[in-house]
């Protein structure tokens, strides 16, 4: 619960870029705020700070940490709620140990993530691991839907200043592939709830009956899905795939969310290292297994616990050479498609790839039409339709496109594929039943060993709220709205039966659509090249895709949208964008102290944050505060303020800088309050009269190694030292 020591904004502490770039922008943001009476806190979602929340009875009494995550999924569940979140890592098993290793060097006894648990202890360690890693924010925080779109003067900017596209060719041999049967989207079975119930999960084999999930409770109506994706059709499915790829003579690529779906996507990865590497599996397998070998985590471990056995590298070395070539994280640095699980994210590596014209990197640094594998069919169409349509028709032309805005359901973990509890590895062949409290069996599914199973659901409350946002957003933008639900799908079939009667009760049935997501891509598409609008109503993953799919396509980045969360017990949510935590840009900063992350996404929720809270608590002031921050973001787009890229011109902090004076010359310009006039009037002419001294001060710092004390775990003081290195400004905000 809110109390009188909540802050009234709680601005979140995360990982990487962004969290690096709060070092700059969160003291500006303080002390304007101070002016209007408004207090901005911080709760630490970060990995490091999860991981050293968890473990309270292995650290020292000043090492230990509250548990802010679990702090602010209370906060969320009040109308008092004002939080602005920013990208936080979602670890993959790598980036987890990671960060396991750099906290344990810097004196905190955790311990370490067991790979393989065998007593009760190691098994306790390895859950409280598992609850960390993965999507494990975003389904605490998300009580409400989401309600994402580029804001106007984001989308005006992009028309005016259209950004690079790659040339699409009709003969490009660059495809989607994704299995025609026995992946999730094939298995699916769903079912809506007459009335609350409690269900477990058992797989019933000839050895007897094994409990995987007991006590799963469902409230009346929830909508509950289950499915499986079949070991043996997956591995049929990436050895076909391979050869195709290497006759076509073009790139292989997987791509996954390892991240998001933390239970069943690294096993899927992990299916495609060995189907890639597949001879070497065969002869070396068990020697691999006993160096420690798994290959979910990817080529990049793999090789690092193979690295001393010659006659491994030698095999591998062989296949490697006579598989199609892969496409590159890094090419220069030989980082593969296959070397780390959470490097190639779906939402963000193929609207890249799709912007590019096609293109992927291959090993020799250079272009090419590249194979998209994505094993699920579930949503793959929504990628080989828009290859297709851009095939057929040329790229799209950012000056003149319009825009799709997205309406997502999220709230109260509604379709928490693959990082739910309820995703299992199956053991050993048999059946496995999801069975309510009276006995019924809901669903049933024959299973064999290495099969992987999965359950999700949405509730009710939050499925009505979500149609209910979408007919808010339709009547005020007035355009075309598409709800994304195939009829010929199982879960979807559920959501339209409950989508219907609402647009009908409400006499706007007329103006929604309901396609499936292939023929919602092509419509939408359409729309957009033609400059119009489209509003597409998705479920969670979906909403996860597209919020990175058109605004890549129609902004050059995710990371500019502006992301509402509306809480549905009346709080606000404001998520600065999509983008990721941008590692590569951290070590840009680390190799030549130039921080390129844009923060524009920051800038854009602030001013939403202030409006709700005017809003809220009848806080004129904050009113003020945000349109100033509107005003200022406008002014870093018309002046052309945001960061570069290359290392000796203006980066993440010299946006800063601007956005600070821009925001306080629009707070001492404006007329609707003499006193916040009066108090950033000097502030503004303070900040125009050090121009040269603090863009000299900020450049003076770039080109050189910086040290942060840490990747994961930071030292804060080292971190605003190279984040604040411009007396000047530091004099005048404090």
């Amino acid at each position: 619960m809110a109390d009188s020591t909540t802050p009234d904004i709680i601005y979140t502490k995360v990982d990487e870029a962004p969290e690096l770039a709060s070092a700059s922008l969160l003291p500006i943001i303080q002390k304007f705020a101070a002016a209007a009476g408004v207090t901005v806190g911080t709760k630490d979602i970060s990995l490091a700070g999860r991981i050293i929340s968890a473990f309270p009875e292995a650290l020292s009494a000043e090492q230990r940490i509250d548990d802010d995550l679990a702090i602010l999924g209370d906060l969320v569940k009040t109308p008092e709620a004002n939080v602005i979140k920013l990208p936080n890592i979602s670890a993959s098993v790598p980036q987890l140990v990671a960060a396991v290793k750099e906290l344990q060097a810097q004196g905190y006894k955790l311990p370490d993530y067991p790979e393989e648990p065998a007593t009760d202890a190691e098994k306790a360690v390895r859950a409280k691991y598992d609850a960390i890693k993965g999507s494990a924010v975003n389904p605490v925080l998300r009580e409400g839907n989401s309600d994402r779109r580029a804001a106007i003067a984001v989308k005006k900017f992009a028309q005016a200043n259209p950004h690079r596209m790659g040339d699409w060719s009709k003969d490009s041999k660059t495809r989607v592939a994704s299995m025609s049967g026995g992946d999730f989207c094939s298995n699916e079975v769903s079912a809506t709830l007459a009335k609350a119930a409690t269900a477990k999960i058992v797989l019933e084999t000839a050895s007897g009956e094994t409990v995987l999930k007991e006590g799963v409770k469902f409230p009346e109506g929830t909508v509950v899905d289950a499915t499986f994706m079949s070991a043996k059709a997956l591995d049929a499915f990436l050895l076909d795939e391979i050869a195709k790829t290497k006759a076509e003579g073009v790139l292989f690529s997987l791509h996954m969310k390892a991240t998001m779906m933390k239970v069943s996507d690294p096993i899927i990865f992990g299916h495609a290292v060995v189907a890639y590497l597949k001879p070497v599996f065969d002869q070396y397998g068990e020697k691999m297994k006993a160096l420690g070998v798994n290959p979910n985590s990817g080529l990049g471990d793999l090789l690092e616990r193979v690295k001393d056995d010659a006659e491994i590298m030698g095999a591998i070395d062989r296949v490697m050479k006579d598989q199609p070539p892969m496409y590159m994280v890094n090419s220069d640095k030989g980082i593969t498609n296959l070397h780390v699980p959470s490097d190639v994210i779906i939402d963000a590596s193929m609207p890249a790839l799709i912007r590019a014209g096609g293109k992927g990197w291959g090993p020799d640094g250079k272009e090419h039409d590249t194979v998209c594998v994505i094993p699920d069919n579930s949503y793959a169409p929504v990628y080989d339709e828009t290859i297709k349509f851009f095939k057929e028709h040329g790229k799209l032309n950012p000056a003149t496109a319009g825009t799709v805005q997205n309406i997502g359901l999220m709230a109260q973990k509604a379709e928490e594929y693959g990082s739910h509890p309820t995703t299992f590895e199956i053991p050993e062949a048999g059946t496995v039943k999801m069975i309510l409290d009276d006995g019924t069996v809901l669903h049933s599914h024959k299973v064999e060993a290495g099969d992987i199973w999965r359950s999700a659901s949405a509730r009710k409350a939050p499925i009505e709220d979500w149609v209910n946002l979408a007919i808010d957003r339709q009547r005020i933008e007035g355009c075309e709205a598409i709800f994304w639900l195939d009829e010929d799908r199982a879960h979807d079939a559920e959501l339209i039966k409950l989508v219907k009667p609402i647009l009908e009760a409400k006499g706007v049935a007329d103006k929604f659509a309901i396609m499936s997501p292939a023929k919602a891509t092509v419509q939408a598409l359409k729309t957009i090249t033609a400059g119009g609008n489209s509003i597409a109503i998705t479920g969670n993953v979906l909403r996860d895709y597209l919020t990175d799919l058109f605004p890549i396509l129609e902004l050059a980045t995710s990371a500019k949208m502006l992301s509402i969360v509306k809480l549905m017990q009346g709080g606000g949510l404001f998520e600065t964008g999509a983008g990721g935590s941008a590692p590569k840009h951290v070590q840009q900063l680390q190799e030549e102290n130039h921080l390129r992350w844009d923060s524009l996404g920051e800038f854009c929720a602030l001013g939403e944050s202030f409006k709700f809270l005017a809003d809220a608590r009848g806080n004129a002031k904050a009113q003020v505060l945000g349109e100033g921050v509107d005003v200022a973001t406008q002014g870093i787009l018309d002046h052309d303020r945001s960061p570069s890229r290359k290392v000796g011109e203006p980066d993440n902090r010299d946006s800063h800088y601007w956005f600070a004076r821009y925001w306080a010359e629009a707070l001492a310009a404006q007329t609707k309050d003499a006193d916040l006039a009066a108090e950033f009037a000097p502030v503004a002419k303070a900040l125009a009269d050090g121009e040269a001294a603090i863009v000299a001060e900020l450049a003076a710092v770039q080109g050189k190694p910086a040290d942060l004390g840490g990747y994961y775990h930071a030292d804060p003081e080292k971190v605003a030292a190279v984040m604040r290195p411009s007396k000047t400004l530091n004099a005048i905000i404090g």
